[in-house]
């Protein structure tokens, strides 16, 4: 920045996505426009955190003012709304990274998805989050006086942008003088705004939505003149929010009101939160959690690197913001709060990285959530469905990352299956096991790179005839779940497309007599078939898994998986792929006619090879020769 840039007014264009955001919320969320004040106020008070935090090490940053509060006022003659606090502040840079740009992931998912119908799209923004921008919802010109904490007077930033005239959509940045630290936000607001300019109105939103918020939100007292008869201001302060630890109430006095407004304090969210549990432990550690499951999933859900989850306060001083530690990852989606009574004050990220008392904390967060959805699958199925379809790959890593906690969650999956037939997630595994067959031993699934070619899998196909439950695992995190989840209560997971066909006591001694007869009867052909398709394949067998289709390919018992291969080898990871087993159903007529042929029987075997492939989800080396040979093989079949 040069010496000019800091020592006079210069203006901006917002980010594009910002002029988009700013549109969309003015029009698609005025019907809720009271959400600008607590988000307003809920800016304000982590700044006042992250100057209580940043102070533990530095107490100069107080500058003397150690009474941290949020102060809201009107003015009727200006049109003019003001809310101020005493926090950390914002230099130059921070101001135009903060105020002029939407540094957040998924930002173009965001934007993809948005519709055109208002209703439609104030859904989308309110999981997107409003911030700063709620303002733009009651004021055509908004106006920010602000200093960090440490800076000199003179070092202070106004930022200023109308929604009106030409300069819509820029916005101007000057230094300033400013006494005070913190941030200083004016709303001019629109002409349809005038409620806004009542103490009654304000204290009734504050009240509403922020009540919770841990400094003291102070207006001045009004009070009735009967000599003028009107309200008369003085200059007095009155606390207008309750101003204390919501989470260190007695459960019995917070409502679910106060619960909801809190989590969206907390989680930065337009909606409401699906559930939450709140607990205080006493013990060797002692600490209170209040930690919410919310009601849709962050558009970053799948950046493992991106976190804004649980908040660390100590003796109900905020500590930091998404404390990593406190949540395993495949929980990500968790927000709230802990607050210990046994770490120090001025805990680092060091200490959190090797603290046992972090490992026991982090231990009673996933315990409590990992309960709580326990508790939402037995008694609240409608809340535990909507809460998968969120959030439920995600929860299927910690089955290979959490193994204290891995037969909670396995409880906790829910799969499609072929008793439906649809895409549904909606079978748990322990129903799964309620309807095994009488001598069924293993829990039978397929996995599949979509739900359709799981569901047509010719594996599934004597499965289907003899009527045993199959689940379809269509979704990539499904092969991690399967390959850290060998066995649930006792019963054995086992892929239809892994090894050979072992049904145990559901197959009758008959069905093995015919196997072992046929496979000798078809030897000459199985080392035909073998020795034509060469190094494609490791073995060329008979089975009995087959009812309609002519062949399919399965691994190896101890090989990859098929699927997995395919996605291991599409992320560009180099392992060397086992070859597939070519099974045949020796009752097919294609299989009964390779018998007898021999002009054309490499391109016989080629094909049935290649459609077992396709069958599979899979991909052709050489999709040209296969056609050729198709229709070599249709005009024979014609006689020409």
């Amino acid at each position: 920045m040069t010496v000019e840039q800091m020592s006079s007014a210069q203006t901006l264009n917002f980010q594009a996505e910002v002029k988009q955001l700013l549109h969309l919320m003015i029009h698609s969320l005025y019907s809720n426009r009271e959400i600008f004040l607590r988000e307003l106020v809920s800016n304000a008070s982590d700044a006042c955190d992250k100057l209580r935090f940043e102070a533990l090490e530095n107490g100069g940053l107080f500058e003397d003012d150690a009474e941290l509060k949020i102060r809201v006022a009107y003015d009727k003659a200006a049109r003019t709304l003001t809310i101020a606090d005493n926090g950390i502040g914002m230099n130059r840079d921070e101001v135009v990274t903060n105020l002029g740009t939407i540094a957040k992931s998924g930002t173009k998912e965001f934007f993809g998805k948005l519709t055109g119908d208002q209703k439609k799209d104030a859904h989308l923004i309110g999981q997107f989050g409003v911030g700063f921008y709620s303002a733009f919802i009651v004021a055509d010109k908004v106006t920010v006086r602000t200093r960090r904490a440490g800076l000199a007077a003179a070092e202070g930033v106004k930022w200023e942008c109308s929604m009106t005239g030409e300069s819509a959509g820029e916005y101007t940045v000057e230094p300033i003088d400013k006494a005070g630290r913190g941030t200083e936000i004016t709303l001019h607001l629109r002409d349809d705004q005038d409620d806004l300019l009542a103490s009654w109105k304000l204290r009734s939103i504050i009240q509403k939505y922020s009540d919770h918020i841990l400094q003291p939100i102070v207006m001045k007292k009004e009070q009735w003149d009967e000599e003028k008869q009107a309200q008369v201001v003085s200059d007095e302060d009155e606390t207008i929010n309750k101003a204390n630890a919501l989470w260190a109430r007695a459960k019995s006095d917070i409502s679910d009101e106060e619960y909801t407004e809190f989590y969206k304090h907390v989680g930065h969210d337009y909606e409401e939160p699906l559930a939450w549990t709140h607990s205080k432990v006493e013990g060797r550690h002692e600490y209170t959690q209040l930690l919410y499951v919310p009601g849709h999933a962050p558009f970053d859900m799948w950046d493992r690197q991106a976190r804004h989850g649980v908040k660390l306060y100590v003796r109900r001083v905020f500590i930091m913001d998404d404390a990593e530690k406190l949540m395993p990852l495949y929980l990500r989606f968790v927000r709230g709060i802990v607050d210990s009574s046994d770490l120090p004050l001025n805990v680092s990220r060091e200490i959190l990285q090797e603290s046992k008392d972090i490992d026991t904390l982090r231990a009673g967060c996933t315990k409590k959530v990992l309960g709580l959805l326990e508790d939402l699958a037995e008694n609240q199925k409608d809340k535990y469905t909507t809460f998968w379809k969120e959030f439920g790959q995600v929860l299927k890593e910690g089955v290979g990352e959490d193994h204290s906690n891995k037969d909670k969650i396995a409880g906790l999956l829910r799969f499609a299956s072929t008793l439906a037939d649809t895409t549904e997630e909606t079978v748990s595994l322990a129903d799964y096991i309620g309807r095994m067959k009488e001598g069924q031993d293993k829990i039978y699934y397929v996995t599949a790179d979509t739900f359709n070619a799981a569901k047509n899998s010719p594996h599934l196909e004597i499965f289907r005839k003899k009527g045993i439950e199959v689940l379809l695992l269509s979704n990539r995190v499904d092969e991690w779940v399967v390959g850290n989840l060998t066995e649930f209560d006792g019963k054995q997971l086992a892929s239809v497309a892994k090894g050979g066909l072992d049904l145990g006591t559901l197959e009758d001694e008959a069905e093995k007599a015919s196997i072992e007869k046929e496979t000798g009867e078809l030897k000459d052909l199985l080392d035909k078939m073998k020795g034509s398709l060469g190094d494609k394949v490791k073995d060329v067998r008979v089975t009995h898994r087959l009812t309609d289709s002519p062949a399919c390919l399965v691994a190896d018992e101890h090989d990859m998986g098929m699927n997995l291969a395919r996605m291991m080898k599409a992320a560009g990871q180099n392992m060397p792929l086992s070859k597939p087993i070519l099974e045949i159903n020796p009752a097919h007529p294609v299989v009964l006619r390779l018998k007898y042929e021999d002009k054309q029987f490499e391109d016989w075997a080629a094909v049935l090879f290649d459609q077992a492939l396709l069958a599979e989800g899979g991909t052709l080396d050489d999709p040209a020769s296969f056609v050729k040979r198709i229709n070599q093989l249709m005009l024979a079949m014609n006689g020409n």
